[in-house]
């Protein structure tokens, strides 16, 4: 008799832990596709103080848990290494020595950023950065100081002396540089200048980038390149220009970049001033997102695969004032937008099937500018 009981205490024991087993997996898996966290890049010449922290609910869209994550001047641009473990952030300014401004490393440790060392000087007024998808390099877009720095990362992600300084403005005589984004690809590094009217291109040769065999893809005079991104592996190239508010798309043919076509990002009947900023593909590349502040819309366009063509889907409000950067969801069922100048960051749901957005709700922040999503 006690031998059995014992058998079935064993049994029960036993079933336990494996239903508590799978109850652990399955919250797990809900938490982790359930909540992200939100980092917001800010100006801080209003009420903001630095960077800020929410918490993202991917089921229903709401935005909790505002708070401070690290006191800084001007991270109008933040980025998360590819491993997630550490944060950079521009400081967007021209106050450092010899009218520098700088950018800062944070390690992400147990959910707060600690910073890794302090600020490391660049051209003025750098507004963007970006990382390799190996995470050994860095570019940092100086607006004023017309130039890319280029810094090595160690093996914990961490800014290495002794950067490469790419000056744009000596590739020009006539225009005045304004470098304004940069990415990493397998073909090199690409940097959207708005004052050169150009993307220039740079591929690495004995650990320094030169300029490519297709040196500047050029765009129209007083268009203003701001930000880019490549679909199709690569295959296409949509810039978005923020001065005469239009889509450029250029086509890869062999090595070389070639002009498609250009869609304005304006409805015909606006009429004031407004000026683009931020473009992003969705997560299948079935549609393209752009920003116009003055305007004070999203322009969506519906993306041709097979050619890369764009067809006008419409345009949303912002619901607010001077949209700059805005994202997609990791789970690419909302679209957040950053709203400068009304101080709020409003999210949208959107039809994955038609590219369309729904207003859904707001929060308050000051002076917004960079979403980063905590993937």
């Amino acid at each position: 008799m006690k031998n059995n009981i014992n058998k079935q205490m064993n049994r029960w024991t036993t079933a336990m832990m494996y239903l508590g087993i799978l109850c652990m997996m399955g919250c797990n898996m809900n938490s982790d596709h359930m909540t992200y966290d939100l980092y917001v890049g800010t100006y801080t010449d209003g009420d903001s103080n630095g960077i800020y922290q929410l918490k993202f609910n991917a089921n229903t869209g709401a935005l909790t848990n505002k708070q401070l994550a690290a006191t800084i001047e001007n991270p109008s641009y933040i980025k998360f290494s590819p491993d997630n473990s550490m944060l950079y952030s521009v400081l967007e300014t021209d106050s450092f020595e010899n009218k520098t401004g700088g950018v800062m490393a944070f390690e992400l440790i147990e959910g707060k950023l600690v910073e890794k060392r302090g600020v490391v000087t660049v051209g003025a007024h750098p507004c963007h950065i970006a990382v390799s998808d190996d995470g050994k390099n860095m570019a940092i877009s100086s607006y004023t100081g017309g130039n890319s720095t280029i810094f090595n990362l160690d093996e914990i992600g961490g800014l290495m002396e002794n950067p490469q300084v790419i000056d744009l403005q000596s590739l020009d005589t006539v225009k005045t540089s304004h470098a304004h984004s940069a990415a990493f690809t397998k073909e090199g590094l690409f940097i959207a200048d708005l004052g050169l009217d150009a993307v220039k291109r740079f591929s690495l040769d004995a650990a320094k980038f030169k300029p490519n065999e297709q040196a500047s893809i050029d765009l129209p005079d007083g268009a203003g390149p701001r930000h880019f991104t490549f679909g199709q592996n690569g295959k296409y190239l949509y810039v978005i220009n923020e001065l005469n508010s239009t889509i450029t798309i250029f086509k890869r043919e062999g090595s070389t970049y070639v002009e498609k076509e250009t869609h304005a990002t304006l409805s015909q009947d606006f009429s004031g001033e407004s000026y683009c900023a931020d473009i992003h593909l969705s997560p299948d590349g079935n549609f393209l997102y752009g920003s116009n502040r003055g305007e004070q819309t999203i322009v969506i366009f519906k993306v041709d695969k097979a050619t890369g063509t764009l067809s006008l889907v419409g345009r949303e409000s912002v619901h607010g004032d001077w949209p700059r950067n805005f994202t997609i969801d990791p789970s690419g069922n909302f679209l957040l937008v950053a709203n400068q100048k009304s101080n709020n960051i409003v999210v949208f749901k959107r039809d994955q099937e038609l590219g369309t957005l729904a207003f859904l709700e707001e929060i308050d922040l000051p002076n917004p500018v960079c979403l980063e999503f905590l993937d």
